[in-house]
C-alpha cells in the first residue's frame, strides 16, 4: 500500500506541476449520465448486504447494479473499480444499525474513545477508477435510529462524546479513497452517523446534482469533504446538514483545482476550507452560491497545529442570508498550537452580498504572517461588525445590502 500511495502522490504532483495554476477543476466536466445496468435487484425485506455485494463484485466494468423500488437494508458495501451503484427514484438504501457490522476489529465502533476511527464506512470506494453512485433514490445512514442492542442513536453517541471531550466511533456514509474519476450523481444522502461524503487522495471527483438533507443538530455530519484531493467539481447540489456543508482540507496531500459552483446551502456550518491545511489548499473557485442559515458562511480555518498555505481562492457571485459570521478567516481555530504556520494569501471576494448583519473576522498569525484578501463589489448589511487583526484587506466594500431574498445574486435555485 505504501508503494502504491507514493506512486499516486508523485503522479499527482507531476500533473499539478504540468497543469499550472488555474483556480478550478482542470477537467472538462459536464453533467454525468447514468451508466448501463448489469443487473437489477429487488428488496427481500431482510439483510441485503451479501446480495448487493455479490452483484457489485460480478458486474461488468462500465456498468451499474440497480436497486429498484423499495427499501434495501444493508451493512457495509464496497464498490469495485469501474463499477457503479444506481439507486432508482423510488428506492432507499438504508444502513443497518448494528455497530459490530462496521467495526474495524478493535470492538470500538459504537463507543467513545480518544481516537474516533473504529468504524468502517457504509459505502467504500477504494483504489478504484471510474466508479460511482447514481440515481434519484435515497441513501439513508439512519443516524437518528437507535443502534441495535442499545437505547441511543449514533447522533446521541456523538453528543455524549462531546460532553466528555472525547470522540465518537461512528461510520461515515460514503468514503472514497486513493481513486480516480469517481462520480456521484443526483443521489439524495441523508442522516449520516458521521460525514456524508468524504474523499481522500482522489484525483478526479464529480459530485453533481446531489441532495444532502440532515438536521442541523447532527454533530460532525459534514456534507462533502474533499480531503487531499485534486480536480474536483461539486455542482448543482443542495446541501443542508449539521456541520460544514463543504469542507476542503489537506491533511494527507495537497487539495488543489477544485470547482464549487451553482450550489444552494440551507442550514449548516460553512463553505469551509480547513482546518487541516498542512499540505496546502490552492486553486479553488466557489461561484454562484446561495447560503441561508449557514453559521460561518465563507470560512477558512486553521491553526499552528495543522496549518499550511491556503492561496488562490476565489469567491464569486455569492449571496449570504442569516449568518452570524458571514466571512471568517481564522488562523487560530480552537486555539490549538503546534509547528505548522497557517498562511492565507490571495483570497478574493468578488460580487458578494450579505443581506443580514453579522461579524466579519480576518485574523492572521502575526504582523509578519498576515491574512491577505481582496474585495470587489462586496455589499454587506448595515450594522455589521468587523474583527480585523494581522490582516491586509485590499479593495472596498459597501454597507448597503438588505432584503430577505437573493434575487438574481448567488444561486437560489439549483
Amino acid at each position: 500500500m505504501g508503494r502504491h500511495l507514493t506512486w499516486f502522490l508523485t503522479t499527482l504532483l507531476i500533473l499539478v506541476l504540468l497543469q499550472g495554476g488555474t483556480a478550478r477543476d482542470l477537467r472538462n466536466v459536464t453533467e454525468p449520465k447514468n451508466p448501463q445496468i448489469c443487473t437489477t435487484l429487488k428488496p427481500s425485506g431482510g439483510d441485503e448486504t451479501k446480495t448487493i455485494q455479490k452483484a457489485l463484485d460480478t458486474c461488468s466494468k462500465g456498468k451499474a447494479v440497480a436497486l429498484s423500488s423499495g427499501t434495501f437494508l444493508s451493512g457495509p458495501l464496497t464498490i469495485p473499480s469501474g463499477v457503479s451503484l444506481l439507486v432508482d427514484q423510488n428506492a432507499t438504501l438504508a444502513a443497518l444499525t448494528t455497530a459490530a457490522l462496521y467495526d474495524r476489529g478493535r470492538n470500538t465502533c459504537g463507543t467513545i474513545d480518544d481516537y474516533g476511527s473504529g468504524c468502517k464506512p457504509f459505502i467504500t470506494i477504494n483504489g478504484a477508477t471510474g466508479s460511482g453512485i447514481y440515481g434519484k433514490g435515497i441513501i439513508n445512514g439512519r443516524g437518528d435510529t437507535r443502534m441495535t442492542g442499545t437505547d441511543i442513536t449514533w447522533w446521541h453517541l456523538a453528543r455524549n462524546a462531546l460532553a466528555v471531550h472525547r470522540l465518537e466511533n461512528n461510520p461515515s456514509l460514503i468514503y472514497i479513497n486513493n481513486s480516480v474519476d469517481i462520480t456521484l450523481y443526483q443521489i439524495t444522502v441523508i442522516k449520516s452517523p458521521f460525514y456524508h461524503v468524504q474523499s481522500a487522495l482522489t484525483f478526479g471527483l464529480t459530485v453533481w446534482g446531489i441532495t444532502i438533507n440532515t438536521i442541523g443538530s447532527a454533530l460532525n455530519s459534514d456534507g462533502v469533504d474533499p480531503t487531499g484531493s485534486m480536480n474536483v467539481t461539486i455542482a448543482h447540489c443542495n446541501i443542508s446538514t449539521g456541520d460544514d456543508n463543504i469542507a476542503i482540507s489537506s491533511l494527507y496531500a495537497p487539495a488543489r483545482h477544485i470547482s464549487v459552483y451553482n450550489n444552494y446551502f440551507g442550514h449548516g456550518n460553512s463553505m469551509g476550507i480547513g482546518s487541516g491545511t498542512i499540505y496546502g489548499v490552492s486553486e479553488i473557485t466557489v461561484s454562484n452560491l446561495t447560503m441561508n442559515n449557514v453559521r460561518y458562511g465563507l470560512y477558512i480555518k486553521s491553526n499552528t497545529l495543522n496549518g499550511g498555505l491556503v492561496t488562490n481562492v476565489t469567491y464569486d457571485n455569492v449571496c449570504i442570508l442569516n449568518s452570524p459570521w458571514p466571512i471568517t478567516l481564522d488562523t487560530r481555530y480552537y486555539q490549538k498550537t503546534g509547528n505548522h504556520t497557517p498562511e492565507f494569501t490571495n483570497i478574493s471576494f468578488d460580487n458578494v452580498r450579505v443581506l443580514t448583519n453579522g461579524t466579519f473576522i480576518f485574523h492572521g498569525v502575526s504582523q509578519s504572517v498576515p491574512v491577505t484578501a481582496t474585495m470587489n463589489k462586496v455589499h454587506v448589511a448595515k450594522g455589521s461588525k468587523w474583527s480585523v487583526r494581522y490582516a491586509q484587506i485590499n479593495g472596498t466594500w459597501e454597507d448597503d445590502a438588505s432584503g430577505d431574498s437573493c434575487g438574481n445574486f448567488g444561486n437560489k435555485y439549483v
